[in-house]
């Protein structure tokens, strides 16, 4: 079995950490830690939990954790992570890092979006942990940086045309709807029930933090600097993303190798979904899961594509995608502890 301990249990990426890992046949949880709950039982934090997850939260302390597990979870606000990732290693724990301190191999787009690094020397034996993209290398790391969930619902649909030159990445504008959990749990005045109800509305407009974290691996994908335009909005809903996302086409590119392509790509990935007849992806019918939609439609007029997505933020975008990857790096199939059926309604 695989002692797993979750940094940061008492957030909502952390408390679905708890909820997937509580029913995965491989693990047990050896423990869980939280600054505001230290000392309480986590049903009582959560009491969907209740005789399921009693375990008391404590105090975080590397030695305690690491001494009690052989994969931490650190689902922790930036900057925390980089400050304790480097002694877990060395205490000879694997560590899957739901921040973005370690998903970017070079500092300085970190540093231009974050704070300064100070662990930069972790930084280039990361592995950005996309599981469809860099599974191989996934599997050989003590250390990932889990992905954003919107960098992962831009980046699935665009990677295998990327690769395939069908393209023009310059081009491209991600538009994309998020759920308010997406926020975290931290109360604010912009999260407020009266603030999200009945409204819609894009936030950080071309500023937002997760931009740097898109270009970044789309550049190492093509080989050279890429940019793209991001606008990410603020759904009146709990959870799940969807992404619309559209790029000029190259003339090689028609609808039958459009599909082909992403079905070849993600061939035996079992939480790749590519829909059919140009279906657009519905955030309900991933609400729980792993998975992420995919659908396009080629616009010929304009000669544009129009790629669309739907994820779970809470689940393929941030803690679903983290258990994919202690799957990968522990040496079992990606999808142990991860194929709950999707809701029909």
């Amino acid at each position: 079995m695989i002692r797993a301990a979750v940094a940061g249990a008492t957030g909502y990426a952390g408390a679905e950490l708890v909820r997937i890992l509580a029913g995965h046949p491989e693990v047990v949880i050896t423990a869980l830690t939280s600054r505001q709950y230290a000392g309480v039982p986590f049903d009582r934090i959560y009491p969907a939990m209740g005789g399921i997850i009693t375990r008391q939260c404590d105090e975080f302390d590397a030695e305690s954790v690491c001494g009690r597990a052989d994969v931490v979870f650190t689902a922790l606000p930036h900057k925390l992570p980089m400050e304790i990732v480097p002694s877990m290693l060395k205490y000879g724990c694997k560590v899957v890092d739901l921040s973005a301190d370690f998903r970017f191999s070079d500092p300085k787009p970190y540093e231009s979006a974050y704070q300064p690094h100070v662990a930069k020397d972790l930084l280039s034996k990361s592995v950005y942990g996309l599981c469809e993209v860099f599974a191989d290398e996934i599997s050989d790391a003590e250390l990932v940086g889990n992905p954003g969930c919107y960098p992962t619902s831009v980046l699935l649909p665009l990677v295998p045309l990327l690769k395939a030159d069908m393209i023009d990445a310059t081009t491209t504008i991600a538009d994309s709807k998020s759920g308010v959990s997406g926020a975290g749990r931290s109360p604010s005045l912009t999260n407020l029930f009266c603030e999200v109800s009945e409204s819609f509305k894009a936030y950080k407009v071309a500023a937002h933090r997760h931009q740097p974290e898109m270009e970044h691996i789309l550049s190492r994908i093509a080989g050279k600097d890429i940019n793209i335009s991001f606008v990410p909005h603020l759904l009146p809903m709990n959870r799940g993303m969807q992404t619309t996302i559209y790029a000029d086409l190259k003339e090689n590119a028609g609808d039958e190798a459009i599909r082909d392509c992403l079905h070849e790509y993600y061939r035996g990935r079992r939480f790749i979904r590519i829909t059919e007849n140009g279906r657009p992806p519905d955030t309900r019918d991933v609400r729980g899961t792993n998975y992420c939609d995919i659908g396009f439609v080629a616009d010929r007029e304009n000669g544009r594509l129009i790629l669309m997505s739907a994820i779970d933020n809470l689940v393929k975008g941030a803690a679903g995608q983290a258990v994919q990857n202690m799957n990968i790096m522990c040496g079992l199939s990606e999808t142990v502890g991860l194929t709950a059926v999707p809701y029909p309604v």
